[in-house]
Parts: C-alpha cells; structure tokens; sequence
C-alpha cells in the first residue's frame, strides 16, 4: 500500500482536459435577433416620431407590407442579384488570389504594379457604371464587371500580405527539410496564409452586394439594383426600401456563409487562439 502511495505521488500530475468550445452557441443566433429587434424599434420610433420623413425613411411596416405584397416580383430579383453576387465574387477571388500571389513571388511586380493596383482602386467605381455599357455592353457583364473592379482590391491586398508574413518558425522549418519552393509553398507558405486570405474574402464579400447593385444600375436585368430604381422612380418608397432590406439580408446570409466555410476550413485557427 505504501508503495502503491508513493507511485501515486510520484507519478507526474495529468494536465486538465482543454474544454473544447462549441461550434454553436444559443448567444450565435440570439444576440443577432435582439440586435434586430432593437433596430427595428429604432427604426419605428423615429419613422414615429417623424424626426425623418417617411419619402426618405418608410416605417417598418409599411415597407413590410409592400414587402409581402410585391415578393412575385423581388423574390425573383433576388436570385439574380444573388446569382450575380456569388460569380462575380467567385471570379474576383480567383483574379484577386493570383494577382496576389504574384506580387507576393516578385519584388519587381510588386514594384511595377502595385501603384497601378492603388490607382484603380481609389477611382470611384460609379463612374464606371455609364463607361461599362458603352465598353461591354448590356446583360450580366457591366454588373459582374462592377462586382469585380470592387472586389478584386482587398483579396489582392491580404494575399499577398499573408504569403509574405511567414512565420519565421515555419519557414526555417521548409528549409532544415530540404523543401523546394512548390513544396515550402504548398505546405508551409499558403496555408499560413490562408488566415490573411479569408480576412481579404470577409471585406470583399460585402463589397460583392455593392457592386451587383450598383452594376443592376446601368444594366436590364431585373434584379434589385433595377427594382431600387423603378420603384424610387414611381414615388413607391416602402417597395424600395423592401429591396433595399432584401439586399442587406442578403448580404448577411452570404457573409455568414463564409464565415462557416472559413471554420470548416480553417479550424486549425480556432485552436491555436484565444477565444474572446
């Protein structure tokens, strides 16, 4: 028994087990919905209140009504600002991760054209919009295009910035195996970048809405840019405004699409961080 003791206590203690953190949480979807409840009381009180005239701000009521009222028309019109929405952020993440990672490989591309990158990236894209019909005509391409020019920026940006933030660690690691460059870059490089990556795809998702609405502007199909228009045109603001809701939600369900692909993805991250 005495010698059962001292084993006991002398056999090194076993670490806690790390408690591991819930892919789901009731706050995940519980604190949006009160965010949205307060919102929306705000918005009421001062559509209420008549701080803001309704032309500029309809009630909340009165925009879900035309709301439900006019879903054969924007329902259909959201699947295409979608539709336009997804490619057009698809092609510009392609684009914008090779340009990315060719500014990373190369000091003198950098140099060449990063400030042309710079340039056309702080033109206002609007203005664009009347060039893009006359330079590739009408349909889905002045609307993806938009989407592009609007997109390609930050995805460019935290590409390269994430292939060329290697942690020095990792990358001593690639050169004591006697890796090659496909090889240090395919195990060591780009997936230590991938981070960075998904924080340039997180910007430019946003920014994808944006500019399939802004693109529907100068374009016919009939998505919500077009609705926006036509019905602030014929004086029907709670319609309009109903598309603008319809963008926005939009948006939030894309976006928080991505944020679910970047943990089945990425879980590596959530495991070697801190939790808030």
């Amino acid at each position: 028994m005495t010698q059962l003791t001292e084993s006991s206590a002398g056999a090194p203690a076993q670490p806690p087990p790390v408690p591991r953190r819930s892919a789901v949480r009731p706050t995940t979807v519980l604190l949006p919905a009160i965010g949205l409840v307060i919102t929306v009381t705000a918005w009421w009180l001062v559509t209420s209140l008549h701080l803001i005239h309704q032309a500029v701000l309809p009630p909340p009521q009165s925009v879900w009504r035309s709301l439900t009222g006019s879903a054969h028309v924007l329902l259909p019109a959201l699947g295409l600002t979608t539709w336009m929405t997804l490619l057009g952020f698809l092609l510009s993440s392609a684009v914008g991760v090779l340009i990315g990672m060719a500014l990373a490989a190369s000091r003198r591309v950098e140099r060449m054209f990063a400030p042309l990158l710079v340039a056309v990236n702080a033109v206002p894209k609007i203005a664009f919009g009347p060039l893009l019909v006359v330079a590739v005509g009408w349909g889905e391409k002045p609307i993806l295009t938009m989407v592009f020019l609007l997109c390609f920026f930050p995805i460019v940006l935290s590409t390269a910035t994430g292939l060329t933030t290697t942690p020095t660690d990792l990358a001593e690691l690639g050169r004591s195996l006697n890796a090659s460059w496909w090889q240090a870059f395919r195990k060591v490089r780009f997936p230590a970048a991938l981070p960075q990556i998904f924080v340039g795809l997180k910007v430019a998702m946003p920014l994808a809405a944006i500019g399939a609405v802004i693109g529907e502007f100068y374009s016919d199909q009939p998505g919500l840019g077009q609705q926006i228009i036509q019905y602030n045109g014929i004086g029907d603001y709670p319609t309009a405004w109903a598309a603008i809701v319809l963008v926005a939600l939009m948006s939030i369900v894309l976006y928080s699409g991505l944020t679910l692909l970047e943990r089945l993805a990425l879980p590596w991250v959530r495991a070697t961080t801190s939790a808030r």
